[in-house]
Parts: structure tokens; C-alpha cells; sequence
């Protein structure tokens, strides 16, 4: 099951980030990264860094079993790593299909001189970060199929990162972009999960 785990690792890297960049590249003409930005906030950093050590991290977990850290008892179950394979799956086709419906504004990283449209549609209409969501089920489907302390602890940070820069950075750059219309879509559509996290309304005057 780690040779299963570090191949769903390496197809993530491939699909989510190496794929999408070609696609956004064919159909825009830019690679849509956004990485060496001005920074969004004090937090944009933080989030940066521990997002990449998460990512990093999660190649550790499959790496380290296969080096012979022994997997928590508890969940090393043949149902327990078959759910978790069906949960990486489903988790890396998920975060290519968000991807895919952002369109020409997918972006990795935020840029706060530019300008892009808000996407509500597709993934959107059900939850506001739905690649966020598809990753952390990813995650999750990486402790199941190697349960030791370094996939959980890979993928805890990850959560951490994620809300960081959702919270921190992202909803802070598009509040300030859309103004009311983000925080009408917001306080509509949950945060990674239907119905959960959603913002206030807009105040009338606003409108």
C-alpha cells in the first residue's frame, strides 16, 4: 500500500499542478502561478511555507513505511487502506475538476493588483474552496492507506496551511475585489463543506 500511497502522490504533483499549468497555458497563454507575488497580508507567507512543507510532508509518510515505520495498529485494516485509496482518487479527480471549472481564473498563489472573475458555478455552487476540500480529502485518504505519525502529521499541517490561507489571505482579496458580491456568494455557499462557514450578508446599503 506505500507504493499505492507515493504513486497517488506523485499523480496529484502531475495532474494538480503540472497538467493544470499546461491547460492554463494552452488556453491563456499564461501559466497562471502566482507564487512570487506581493504578499496578501501578514499571513500569505506563513501559509505559503507551511503548505509546501505539508505537500512535501505528504511524500514522507509513504516513504518512511516503505523504510519500515511501522503503521498504527489501530487503522492498519485492509477496509481502513481501501477506503483511503477510494478517498485519494476521489480526492485528486476532484481537485482537477474544480480546477478545470475556475476556467481562466485558476490561479496558484494570489496576485493582489490583478483582477479575476468570481466563480460560483460548477464545484463553486456547493462549497466556496472545493480544490481545498478535494486535497484534504486527498490527505485523509493518505492516512488511511499509510496510518504512521508522519502521513497524520503531514496532513494536520496541511489542514492548518489551508485554512491560513482561506481565512487569511484568499477571503481577505476577494471581499476586497467583490466586495458584496463575494460576501453574498459567501454567505450563501459554505467554506469547505455545504452549509458550514458561510459569511454574513451584505448590509442593504451595501447593495
Amino acid at each position: 500500500m506505500p507504493w499505492v500511497a507515493l504513486g497517488l502522490c506523485v499523480s496529484g504533483v502531475v495532474l494538480g499542478f503540472g497538467a493544470r499549468m499546461v491547460i492554463q497555458r494552452h488556453l491563456t497563454g499564461d501559466s497562471g502561478m502566482r507564487l512570487t507575488a506581493e504578499p496578501v497580508g501578514p499571513l500569505d507567507q506563513w501559509a505559503k511555507r507551511l503548505f509546501f512543507t505539508a505537500y512535501i510532508g505528504s511524500f514522507a509518510g509513504p516513504v518512511a513505511q516503505l523504510l519500515g515505520l511501522d503503521p498504527l495498529a489501530v487503522l492498519d485494516r485492509p477496509a481502513v487502506r481501501g477506503a483511503g485509496v477510494v478517498l485519494g482518487v476521489v480526492g485528486i479527480l476532484a481537485a482537477l475538476g474544480s480546477q478545470l471549472a475556475m476556467g481562466s481564473s485558476w490561479r496558484v498563489g494570489v496576485d493582489p493588483d490583478e483582477h479575476t472573475d468570481l466563480v460560483t458555478g460548477g464545484p463553486f455552487a456547493l462549497v466556496r474552496n472545493p480544490i481545498f476540500t478535494a486535497m484534504i480529502t486527498t490527505g485523509a485518504g493518505m492516512v488511511l492507506m499509510v496510518p504512521n505519525p508522519l502521513s497524520i502529521a503531514s496532513t494536520a499541517l496541511l489542514i492548518v496551511s489551508i485554512e491560513l490561507q482561506v481565512r487569511g489571505v484568499e477571503e481577505p482579496h476577494l471581499l476586497n475585489l467583490h466586495g458584496a458580491a463575494y460576501r453574498d456568494y459567501a454567505a450563501r455557499v459554505g467554506r469547505f463543506l455545504p452549509g458550514l462557514g458561510r459569511l454574513r450578508a451584505a448590509p442593504l446599503a451595501a447593495r
